[in-house]
């Protein structure tokens, strides 16, 4: 991402707004502050000077830094153009890292760890004893999506580096190593990802971030928050990839494994149990971070991501566990079953018309990995009321787990496994597809985000709140606290269903309150606005300052150089002086 800021022309302190930018453009306005001499101009009548910056995407200005095209245009600019007012003093909530968090992520690498090496650990026993088709099998789900992750890994880190290296005007004083230093970082990261080790150098590159965020000063605070926040959405999104192309087909084949040989290795158990653990530790880990990094929803705490671990386990055991029973006796029809399945899954996605990618391949690929993750558990992919559609996929779920149990009951090979333990086998998938049915209740209604789910807060947004009696004769002032994003576009704007669960924008309420004292108050400077030209991605999928590794770069460039946090703020399609506004201005 290639980008550089013109020299700034300052205005005229007394208010006529004559100052000439540098650039190819005047700056004409009517109060204090900076202009960008790009033919535009910006009049602000603020008590201190604020900077306006105007940027562009590398597409846009026909830059030569990827050679891609249709990148979306960034503004960087004043709050006072962007919209809200706040009242002096207030600060906006900042997020910050705490210990907890990195303790999370040290358990995260953990079973990460714990799900390779065991894997490896047993497939090596498999190798010793002479059973090279149970080996062959087993380093198969080990290599082959550690391959295709580490090459993905790869393809980013080569991306963010290769910007970073060619960046000569960037803002960030990361501008990236220079002569011999830059060719060992090239070979260092091209040894930790052919060592398959990409995703342990991310969980640890997350830590130091995070670490980071939390011992440097105020601004370098912030600017390593974000980088952390960037670093913990690709590490989710490799190991969710990851899990679902290793972990559940090793755990399937371990399980069958168990059921023809009537007997539990220890290895096959611990192998068994760190590919479960894995899995559902991935589902509540993405969906936390996916929560923390948009800002227009409430974050999940650590509570609620137990209590979704245990749910996804125990669901996850169950489905895994009617697959191993059927496929140890029907092995051909197992395999038609799971494309079966995994068709109808992904068309039921790409029926839902999802927005997570940027192109219309990348959302194409999405739907077909989401298939697969269909086969195990329920994953959210669609803005709304997601529980009329959970509630069908887990009836279609109960219903095949029951048909594959019972088809395995009947044809189950009498001499290798007695009645007693069929039978216990029958009860085992029954009571944890239960307790796993019970954990989601609990999820819901005690610990989600948005508040219980029979509480009278489901039904509208997350912050509502009752305004305090109005006093007969005192003075009411609207105070519209910005938000730290841009206001989003609501669900109605959406699907025409406003009040929906997952839909809900904060509430600016009109709120009484006494007369300022007249005491002086010291100016204060308001952080600037990111304004980015895109309409903002539906929940649940990411923000595309998250996916769009350009936008990634230049929001970091222009974090750092701000001397205060900037808000990020997407177009609402359905404005017409907003969308008149980028038409004219970028």
């Amino acid at each position: 991402c290639s980008f550089g800021f013109q020299s700034l022309g300052r205005r005229d302190g007394d208010g006529d707004g004559d100052g000439d930018g540098d650039g190819d453009g005047d700056g004409d306005g009517d109060g204090d502050g900076e202009v960008m001499g790009c033919g535009m101009g910006t009049g602000m009548g603020a008590v201190s000077p604020a900077p306006s910056f105007l940027l562009l995407s590398p597409d846009n200005m026909a830059a030569k830094s990827d050679g891609g095209g249709g990148g979306p245009a960034v503004l960087l600019e004043s709050p006072e153009g962007g919209g809200g007012r706040r009242e002096a003093g207030a600060e906006p909530p900042a997020r910050r890292y705490r210990l907890r968090d990195g303790c999370w992520v040290f358990c995260a690498l953990l079973v990460c760890f714990a799900d390779g090496a065991s894997d490896l650990w047993l497939a090596a026993h498999y190798y010793v004893r002479g059973q090279r088709w149970w080996f062959g099998l087993t380093l198969l789900f080990v290599l082959l999506p550690s391959l295709v992750v580490q090459m993905l890994s790869l393809r980013w880190f080569v991306y963010d580096f290769a910007a970073s290296t060619k960046d000569s005007g960037g803002g960030t004083k990361d501008s990236g190593p220079r002569g011999c230093c830059r060719l060992c970082v090239w070979l260092l990261q091209g040894l930790i990802h052919l060592l398959q080790l990409g995703q342990v150098w991310r969980y640890l590159r997350t830590l130091y971030l995070g670490l980071q965020s939390r011992w440097q000063a105020e601004h370098r605070r912030r600017h390593f928050y974000w980088r952390m926040m960037f670093e913990s959405a690709d590490i989710s999104m490799l190991r969710l990839l990851e899990a679902f192309l290793k972990s559940a087909p090793q755990l399937v084949l371990q399980l069958s494994i168990m059921v023809q040989q009537n007997s539990i290795e220890p290895l096959q158990g611990l192998s068994a149990s760190a590919s479960l653990v894995s899995l559902a530790w991935m589902i509540a880990s993405y969906q936390k971070v996916l929560r923390d990094s948009r800002e227009d929803k409430m974050p999940m705490s650590y509570k609620g991501a137990v209590v979704q671990i245990l749910w996804h386990l125990f669901t996850i055991a169950a489905r895994a566990i009617a697959f191993a029973l059927f496929a140890s006796v029907f092995q051909l029809y197992f395999g038609i079953f799971i494309v079966t399945h995994w068709c109808i899954m992904t068309f039921w996605i790409i029926q839902g018309e999802t927005d997570f990618c940027m192109s219309k391949w990348e959302e194409i690929i999405y739907n077909m990995v989401v298939g697969i993750i269909y086969i195990f558990c329920w994953f959210n992919v669609k803005e709304g009321r997601s529980r009329y559609r959970m509630c069908i996929y887990y009836i279609i779920t109960l219903s095949e787990n029951a048909a594959l149990t019972i088809l395995w009951f009947l044809y189950y090979d009498r001499k290798v496994t007695s009645d007693f333990n069929a039978l216990i086998l029958v009860c085992v998938v029954s009571s944890s597809f239960a307790l796993g049915i019970f954990f989601m209740f609990i999820y819901y209604c005690l610990l989600h985000p948005n508040g219980p789910i029979f509480s009278h807060r489901s039904v509208g947004c997350i912050f509502r709140q009752e305004p305090p009696p109005v006093v007969p004769g005192s003075p009411v002032e609207a105070v519209t606290s910005p938000p730290r994003s841009l206001p989003r576009t609501t669900g109605g704007e959406r699907d025409g269903a406003p009040g929906e669960r997952d839909s809900c924008v904060p509430v600016f309420q009109v709120r009484p309150c006494a007369p300022p004292a007249p005491a002086a108050r010291a100016p204060r400077t308001e952080g600037p606005v990111i304004r980015i030209d895109l309409p903002r991605k539906k929940y649940p999928a990411w923000d595309a300052h998250f996916i769009d590794r350009r936008l990634r770069k230049t929001i970091l460039a222009l974090e750092y150089a701000s001397p205060t946090t900037p808000r990020l703020q997407y177009r609402t399609p359905g404005a017409p002086q907003e969308v008149l506004e980028y038409e004219t201005t970028v």
